[in-house]
């Protein structure tokens, strides 16, 4: 085989990637916390199940010969129980007992009982619509339990209007000012065309069922908290398509799911909690802002920007230029995300097929991931985090987005993750979210411009730690930019940089360091780094302009392979390390049809 000529040209450029000096561990980025065995330790408060549901909620059976029986007549109904109150068309339920509503009614259906009163409300095959009001209208009781007979089909809804019957801004098909359960075998469908679909005031737990939800608003709404043990659901919203907030108290606003399959279309987004968001399994379909192809996109001045000199370490760090969004009022923007939590989110498993305008997975605090399986199209970050970022377990696959993990502290410690980028692969910075929209929207951009070309208050306060699993980045602007540190102590990961713009496969402001693991590194090199730092070893190299999927091998002396890869974009830097390779020792380099043999530093 011809011998590479170019690399012993570029031999010295080999030894420069080398000629930084280590950052003294005081001055390196603060990290988030981790077990001492470097995988990651949770940082989301996360929620008590037991205290989620209670017997009555996951146990709906019901005696029908013991329940009132309430037949919906049309304009009107007829009940023998001196517990129910008509007047013409709005049916009053005012005691603590069993019913069963069926027929259909046009008007409304009132719960108004004793504050301690546990009432429930079996629906088996009745429609309410009601032209002025909600449907169905929970005005006073301790807690109301709404259950769909088995194999029966209602239907819930407003008709466009809403005028208040009381002091309440009454704005749903359904709108409950107590704690609501809906549970059973049967359907429902909501609809509400001048409002929201299902608003709970306080507790809104969702045990089983089938339900559609159809509106202008908000498809399921409530104040202090969202509980789905099962059920299936379908959301076609103009809002958000489950929505929690509670302005008052920030312990809660809070959603725990449990399990269930969800089918959400929405304007805004997908499920958002103004507090902490738990999953713990459920198969999730979500079209968020109409997705991805419908983000607006930046007007930018290159990768970064250009700066700062040729190979090297810290030395080789550039200040980025500015990439903005021309015009954009960030008080109008609506938030179009797919998943989104403002004090933490946790997710340990689950089947999610996100598609976004925005953000697809985002917290405005940490953000856990445990388990599960994402398949995300995001028009902005696949995932993000304004706190820490942490990947144990689990497949996550971005197809397409601007930057395809993001966060001030990024952990990936197990999982197996494919992701493609418009901008950097990975991007750890500092700072808040700014507004409901990130990123090509005006938020997510951590406060004050740092040294990388992104927001950052000051260079080194982010950090990205990888220490196990499986990680392929296909990225158009930098691979791994840490804003701070990047420490890699095990896994395998892969990054796959392009050579046009002033991008680089490692990108960071203080040390790069690498103490086990493999990692395999292509990309440009007018702003090449390599590792500072290294416990075993490494060779980055200037190969010259390669074509993609030109294979590039490490062998050892007697002829064994250690790393072959062959890149998808065109590359002329090769960065390669494994646990396998040893400082000092020589290794035969080989890319495409040339070959020569180099010392690992």
């Amino acid at each position: 085989m011809k011998k590479i000529s170019l690399f012993l040209a570029l031999c010295l450029a080999a030894s420069m990637l080398f000629s930084c000096t280590s950052v003294a561990d005081g001055e390196k980025g603060t990290e988030s916390s981790e077990s001492g065995d470097g995988t990651a330790a949770s940082t989301v408060t996360t929620i008590n199940e037991e205290e989620m549901f209670s017997k009555k909620d996951l146990s709906l059976e019901y005696d029908e010969r013991e329940c009132i029986r309430i037949d919906l007549m049309g304009d009107s109904a007829v009940c023998e129980s001196d517990s129910v109150v008509i007047n013409e068309s709005t049916v009053i339920l005012r005691g603590d007992a069993d019913y069963i509503l069926s027929g259909t009614l046009r008007g409304t259906v009132v719960v108004d009982a004793e504050e301690s009163a546990k009432p429930r409300l079996v629906l088996n095959g009745a429609a309410v619509e009601s032209e002025s009001s909600a449907g169905l209208y929970v005005k006073e009781a301790d807690k109301v339990f709404l259950i769909l007979a088995e194999g029966s089909e209602n239907k819930i809804s407003n008709l466009g209007e809403f005028e208040a019957l009381d002091d309440s801004n009454i704005d749903g098909a359904i709108f409950s000012k107590q704690d609501l359960t809906v549970g059973g075998n049967g359907s429902l469908e909501i609809s509400s065309p001048a409002g929201h679909g299902l608003v709970a005031k306080d507790d809104l737990v969702i045990s089983g069922g089938s339900i559609s939800v159809s509106c202008e608003g908000h498809g399921i709404q409530a104040n202090d908290s969202i509980r789905i043990a099962d059920g299936s659901l379908s959301v076609v919203s103009a809002k958000d398509g489950l929505h929690c907030e509670n302005s008052e108290d920030a312990s809660l606003g809070f959603v725990y799911i449990k399990g269930g399959h969800f089918d959400i279309t929405c304007d805004g987004d997908g499920i958002s909690a103004s507090s902490v968001m738990q999953i713990k399994d459920g198969d999730f379909s979500i079209l968020s802002g109409e997705g991805h192809e419908n983000a607006e996109k930046k007007a930018s001045e290159g990768y970064g920007g250009m700066g700062g000199g040729g190979m090297g370490g810290p030395g080789g760090h550039r200040r980025g230029g500015d990439s903005l969004v021309a015009d954009v009022d960030e008080s109008d923007t609506v938030s179009r995300k797919g998943i989104k939590a403002s004090s933490g989110l946790s997710v340990s498993g689950g089947v999610f097929n996100i598609d976004s305008a925005d953000d697809s997975v985002h917290s405005n605090a940490d953000c856990d991931i445990f388990g599960a399986s994402f398949t995300v199209a995001s028009g902005d970050d696949g995932f993000h985090a304004d706190g820490t970022l942490t990947v144990a377990d689990g497949n996550i696959g971005i197809s397409t987005s601007y930057e395809g993990l993001e966060g001030l502290h990024i952990k990936i410690s197990g999982g197996d993750i494919t992701l493609v980028s418009d901008d950097d692969g990975l991007n750890a910075a500092g700072g808040n979210d700014e507004s409901g929209y990130g990123g090509f929207f005006g938020g997510d951009g951590f406060g004050g411009r740092g040294p990388g070309g992104h927001g950052g208050t000051s260079a080194g306060e982010g950090s990205i730690l990888i220490s196990g699993g499986r990680l392929y980045v296909n990225a158009s602007g930098d691979g791994i930019d840490a804003n701070g540190t990047l420490e890699i102590r095990g896994g395998h990961t892969t990054v796959c940089g392009p050579t046009v713009g002033d991008t680089a496969t490692l990108d960071y402001d203080l040390s790069a360091t690498i103490s086990g693991g493999t990692f395999i590194g292509t990309g440009g090199a007018g702003m090449a780094q390599t590792f500072s730092e290294s416990s075993q070893g490494v060779i980055a190299l200037s190969v010259g302009e390669r074509a993609a999927k030109t294979r590039v091998q490490i062998l050892t002396k007697d002829g064994k392979e250690l790393i072959s890869v062959s890149p998808e974009l065109s590359f002329a830097v090769v960065i390669l390390s494994c646990p396998e390779m040893e400082k000092g020792e020589s290794y035969t380099v080989r890319v495409g049809d040339n070959e020569d043999s180099f010392e690992a530093q």
